[in-house]
């Protein structure tokens, strides 16, 4: 019998949602920033984003290196759209994503789900690891090309904040020194 795993995230983006649904569901935009797909191609001369149209995806090592061919459907610009696989995905019997995508004020709330069926019991909580960590870097890699500005000032606060701590607990340490010898 085939075990179901199904995630779903939600983070906030500082874009607007038409800008995000062509990142997240147009293949060739979404190979260039999303480092779980090494390979995404419209299956057929005529590519475009449409719902029935079929793409050939290719995972990274990372993900077991799968290849697979997936159905666009339930596509409505720019709010939401997905895929799912036309056949058996190595150990997943079948393998879906959607992306919804909601306006609110700053940004656009960004939801991804992915659900899988699994053939083999025995892989299924390995498998749901690696795809927990495929939704989470995807989300996380999507923030980061929007908001690439935005992205190095957060990661140079915390260098900063790293930077203030180490020095904070030099501070201590010297304080401590100080206090020992006056004794």
């Amino acid at each position: 019998m085939a075990d179901p795993i199904s995630i779903k995230q939600t983070i906030v983006v500082r874009s607007r949602p038409d800008v995000l649904y062509r990142l997240a569901l147009e293949p060739k935009r979404r190979v260039q920033w999303d480092p779980n797909l090494v390979q995404a191609d419209y299956e057929g001369p005529e590519g475009r984003l449409a719902n029935n149209a079929r793409v050939k995806f290719k995972f990274s090592r990372r993900l077991l290196g799968l290849r697979f061919t997936a159905k666009y459907g339930q596509l409505q610009a720019p709010q939401r759209g997905g895929w799912e696989s036309v056949r058996h995905v190595g150990p997943l019997d079948k393998l879906t994503q959607s992306w919804v995508f909601r306006p609110m004020p700053g940004g656009t709330e960004v939801t991804m789900t992915v659900n899988a069926r699994v053939r083999f019991g025995f892989v299924k909580v390995p498998l749901e690891r690696i795809l927990h960590n495929m939704v989470a870097t995807t989300l996380l890699e999507l923030q980061r090309r929007v908001d690439a500005q935005g992205a190095q000032l957060l990661e140079e606060m915390g260098r900063e904040m790293q930077e203030r701590q180490k020095a904070e607990k030099k501070a201590a340490k010297e304080a401590q020194r100080a206090a020992k010898r006056k004794k």
